[in-house]
């Protein structure tokens, strides 16, 4: 069945100062627990705490720089790149550039803060 998604189910974001998030899939906006498709805009300075999440993440970059952590090191993903992270591995996101980013985050399965497993 085709169901048109006529608007995003806009989600409460965690870090400082916080990040919108408009869920388009997932566990709030559309019952779906196997995958979540989210729009995140951060503005500049954003950081959120690390996380050991229990999903694969793809992050896609439309406009600015998303800086990843992890214990492999730091990726700075800029407007038309991508960065996967794998369920298990530590990583931080953050957005320390002028302007912010804009990106669109696929978690399988979908997000959920129970599977995030963030840093107090």
């Amino acid at each position: 069945m085709v169901k048109l998604v006529t608007a995003p189910t806009v989600v409460a974001g965690a870090g400082v100062p916080p990040v919108e998030i408009e869920e388009y899939a997932g566990r709030i906006s559309s019952g779906h627990g196997n995958v979540s498709v989210a729009r995140l805009v951060s503005q500049e300075g954003w950081s959120e705490p690390r996380q050991k999440p229990d999903f694969a993440e793809i992050s896609v970059v439309l406009k600015g720089m998303l800086r990843v952590e992890s214990e492999a090191g730091v990726v700075d993903v800029r407007s038309g790149q991508a960065v996967v992270t794998s369920p298990g591995e530590w990583v931080r996101y953050s957005t320390p550039e002028a302007g912010g980013a804009e990106y669109i985050a696929v978690c399988v399965p979908a997000f959920s803060l129970e599977l995030a497993h963030r840093d107090e």
